[in-house]
């Protein structure tokens, strides 16, 4: 029986039995190629449109608006260079934060550094928000695209993605917005945000690893990334990893049913788990906690412990989460988040996030709590220094 407790749904989601069993049809027998048009490709091509049209549901949009990709990073690499390459004439400019995920930030370092492109990475303040009026002033009349994330992976900070967009549109510039920390835990209605171009990760809901989705909106011209067949519209050549896009569109349907739900319960067990270490532990503080976050997420500092070694320690007792640093070339490095919202250097090594999901419970959350404090205060008289 695995008694682990898994509160790092922000790296990767358990794959949902029933997205599992829908997929599992089109790894055996309907193993048809979508284009063709017999039977067996008749049948491969109905799945992928069910599913694309069940990820039109949860997004609110046309089916035709819906294009399959291989991963968030790819979606946000299509929609970067797609508009880019689509709006040359406009021109070389574009707006971002410094809290994105590195699928956008390397892409626009990269544009900056081999291509010419200015880019702005908009500051945030101290609960990871990026202001609205920032964007206004940094739009010029050679913006080609404004990116900003919908929620942050680190924080779970929710950004104002309608007003952001609002003023966007005032200069007539597109905008594309990462949310694929945010499906299945808050409402995607991309009407109601108002933005051109969206992505998300089907591993983030629940569904298989290797598959994105990128919304793009009816009009908004696009240049492909990938070259080849006539496939998602002329934007994503190549034939179609059926039973990923099956497990998409299902995990899709479920996290759309099951979104009020799942989110109102999680945000009540993330409360639990921050009050419950807020009490036992000294010098425990939340991190972002003054913004509108999503409901299942929770970045934590523990005044003195190193984050990536408590997290060393609640593992070997079967809690699994992840620290708010990392380790590279010898030295340990605070996330480029934190340093962002003027996090110290100390706080940021300190960082824990907990990330929960569907299938967490109450006992659950209170045994990690129990955990994570335990091995603080452990760790902290480990490391006092003994008198004399």
């Amino acid at each position: 029986m695995n008694d682990r407790i898994y509160l790092d749904h922000n790296a990767t989601t358990p794959l949902d039995p029933e997205v599992r069993e829908a997929m599992r049809p089109f790894l055996s027998e309907r193993f048809g190629n979508p284009s063709s048009i017999y039977q067996e490709g008749m049948d491969a091509r109905y799945g992928v449109e069910k599913a694309r049209m069940q990820v039109a549901e949860l997004l609110g949009c046309e089916e035709e608006e819906v294009i399959f990709t291989g991963g968030g990073s790819e979606s946000d690499n299509a929609a970067i260079f797609g508009t880019l390459r689509a709006l040359r004439e406009r021109g070389r400019h574009i707006i971002t934060s410094q809290i994105e995920h590195p699928a956008v930030l390397r892409t626009c370092q990269y544009l900056e550094k081999y291509e010419g492109y200015k880019v702005d990475y908009l500051p945030v303040d101290r609960d990871g928000r990026v202001g609205v009026e920032d964007v206004a002033a940094a739009l010029r009349p050679d913006t080609a695209l404004v990116t900003i994330m919908l929620a942050n992976n680190e924080t779970g900070a929710i950004q104002p993605i309608r007003e952001l967009c609002a003023r966007a549109h005032e200069q007539g510039v597109r905008f594309h917005t990462d949310a694929v920390q945010a499906a299945g835990k808050v409402p995607l209605s991309v009407g109601e945000l108002g933005v051109e171009l969206l992505s998300l990760s089907a591993h983030k809901f629940h569904g298989p690893k290797g598959m994105g989705v990128l919304y793009c909106k009816r009009g908004t011209e696009l240049f492909p990334l990938i070259f080849g067949g006539g496939q998602e519209r002329g934007l994503r050549a190549g034939t179609e990893n059926v039973a990923g896009i099956v497990g998409t569109g299902h995990a899709a349907m479920l996290a759309r049913r099951r979104l009020a739900e799942d989110a109102a319960r999680l945000g009540e067990l993330r409360d639990l788990l921050e009050n419950q270490l807020l009490q036992r532990v000294p010098g425990a503080r939340v991190l972002a906690g003054g913004a509108h976050r999503l409901p299942n997420t929770s970045l934590m500092t523990f005044a003195n412990v190193p984050g990536v070694e408590l997290v060393a320690e609640i593992d070997g007792l079967g809690v699994c989460a992840s620290s708010g640093s990392a380790c590279s070339a010898g030295t340990t490095k605070v996330s480029h988040v934190l340093s962002a919202m003027g996090v110290s250097r100390a706080e940021g090594l300190s960082a824990v996030r907990f990330s929960l999901g569907r299938d967490n419970t109450r006992q659950e959350i209170e045994r990690a709590a129990a955990v994570v404090a335990e091995c603080v205060e452990r760790m902290r008289l480990e490391a006092r220094p003994s008198g004399r």
